[in-house]
């Protein structure tokens, strides 16, 4: 089975991360491929940037599918481009946020989510009801820590820890999701400091397409996710035509 996970990002060190901690959790005989796309924002943190990411994804989406990949990750807790990348591809799609969620929701009767920055905690609610799990996400805490600063900021893990810590305060949940791909290294140690579950979207969505295809399963592709009709682009667009 190989399963290409898509960090919509073009920061190389985060999707070595990403790649180690998928094929950390992957089963005997898959084959984990962790790429960045070869254009689009070195990070995700407003909808300018999810929308420039998009193009840069579906270009890896449609190289997977020529060489027979079987499902497929996409690295990102906005999940940019799911929907679009479901169209392409012969096998299953997953998004982190979308798996990370799911989850969670069976670990107890809520779960908070911990991002990055403020201002992406309007996208979590917005798919967290998108995904029907308003029922279970109490509340949705940021960090203020950027992207790419989880990496250079000696503090970070200490800071992400604090603000599990009071999000399960606040919000009584059971569970923390991390809110940023970047996190996906941070499970066991957040687990270990505050006594309670911690999912990575990472690992979750890459269990959870490896299970998808062993079931035979794929997205539904008779109405709205069929293949895209066939259109000219112009431009910078113009090699997307089909």
């Amino acid at each position: 089975m190989h399963i290409k996970i898509v960090n919509p990002n073009t920061t190389q060190s985060m999707t070595d991360k990403i790649g180690d901690c998928a094929r950390s959790v992957a089963g005997p005989g898959t084959l984990v491929e962790a790429v960045s796309p070869q254009m689009g924002p070195a990070s995700i943190e407003s909808h300018y940037d999810e929308a420039l990411s998009v193009p840069g994804l579906l270009e890896e989406i449609a190289r997977g599918e020529e060489a027979g990949v079987d499902g497929y990750v996409i690295a990102c807790f906005g999940d940019p481009g799911l929907d679009a990348a479901r169209e392409l591809a012969a096998g299953p799609v997953l998004g982190i946020a979308e798996a990370a969620m799911h989850a969670a929701s069976f670990l107890g009767r809520g779960f908070s989510v911990v991002t990055t920055l403020g201002r992406t905690r309007g996208r979590a609610w917005e798919l967290a009801e998108r995904y029907g799990m308003q029922r279970f996400c109490l509340g949705v805490h940021a960090c203020e820590i950027a992207v790419l600063d989880l990496d250079r900021d000696p503090d970070a893990v200490k800071v992400i820890i604090e603000a599990c810590r009071v999000a399960l305060d606040r919000d009584g949940s059971d569970a923390i999701v991390l809110g940023c791909a970047g996190m996906a290294d941070l499970c066991a140690v957040i687990s270990a400091e505050l006594g309670v579950p911690v999912v990575d979207g990472v690992a979750a969505a890459t269990l959870m397409v490896q299970s998808l295809v062993t079931l035979g399963l794929r997205t539904g592709a008779r109405g709205e996710f069929a293949t895209p009709l066939p259109k000219k682009y112009t431009g910078l667009l113009e090699g997307f035509g089909r």
